[in-house]
């Protein structure tokens, strides 16, 4: 049997391509790790001239994620912070999905002008005051809802959805109503059962988002009990009083340092454990949504 060997341009350019991944990957590594080993640096080694990127695990803290941890709100704002990004992700995928699927259909009565008219305000944004002043109007001032609804539609995303629809087979829809489907049925039969990638890479777009709330909700969310997670951890850091926040000690035990580490790792971590599982769809529906042949 003839085993086929590369040429030298094959092997240097997957040289090339593999040094070029295995940098992207310390790029993106070694700062997660760095943030992991300073949320796990006890008090004695924070006093040090400096800190490498390693410590050996018996001279490891967990004061840092305990004071934090131990925090009597930090359960309700994480609470918080999973029914903002459930709920909103849940809503931005009911309205995006029904919206991308009618625009995709060539045979819709005004398309070009409904494209153009949800391309306005993805070019031309309203600004801050307005939208506030539409959120108090509905009263929705300390409701988690005000956090879900003005960003309900994402105009990219919906964009992207379209693109994968439009690359869907029009035999799989035209059988369908033959047989005597009507349109939402098609879509949820026909369409959805096709399209979970694109809906899996939409709804990690908005899940991500809706994660990291932190602008909006000290907007519209006064009431201490319905801060998410992102904005606990920026007031714990930051309070004037820190006796407010932590045990009188907890300095005392942990470096600040640490505790800021902690904080980052922990609003992160919940995406990051997330994401291997639907990442084998990423790809696939990013490319999909953007590319129609």
């Amino acid at each position: 049997m003839r085993i086929r060997i590369k040429s030298w341009d094959d092997l240097v350019f997957q040289i090339l391509v593999n040094g070029f991944l295995l940098t992207v990957l310390l790029v993106v590594t070694i700062p997660i790790w760095r943030v992991f080993i300073m949320s796990i640096t006890p008090l004695a080694w924070a006093e040090g001239t400096s800190l490498g990127l390693w410590i050996p695990p018996g001279e490891w803290s967990n004061e840092a994620y305990k004071q934090l941890f131990n925090h009597p709100a930090f359960l309700q704002a994480a609470t918080n912070s999973v029914i903002i990004t459930v709920g909103g992700t849940a809503i931005n995928l009911f309205l995006t999905v029904p919206l991308a699927y009618a625009l995709s259909n060539e045979n819709l009565p005004g398309r070009k002008f409904l494209v153009t008219f949800i391309l306005i305000p993805f070019l031309f944004h309203a600004g801050l005051i307005p939208t506030y002043l539409v959120v108090q109007k509905l009263g929705l001032v300390d409701n988690l809802l005000a956090v879900m609804l003005p960003g309900a539609v994402s105009v990219y995303n919906t964009l992207v959805m379209k693109g994968f629809f439009e690359g869907l087979p029009e035999e799989l829809k035209e059988a369908a109503r033959l047989d005597g489907a009507n349109e939402v049925q098609v879509l949820w039969h026909v369409i959805l059962p096709l399209s979970k990638p694109i809906l899996l890479t939409i709804g990690l777009f908005y899940a991500v988002s809706h994660w990291n709330e932190f602008f909006n909700p000290i907007l519209y969310l006064n009431r201490a009990d319905l801060q998410p997670l992102p904005v606990l951890l920026r007031n714990i850091l930051l309070a004037a009083n820190i006796n407010e926040y932590l045990d009188y000690d907890a300095f005392a035990r942990a470096p600040i340092a640490a505790f800021k580490a902690a904080s980052v790792f922990i609003t992160m971590l919940p995406m990051v454990i997330v994401y291997p599982w639907i990442q084998r769809y990423f790809t696939k529906g990013t490319l999909l949504g953007a590319v129609k042949e």
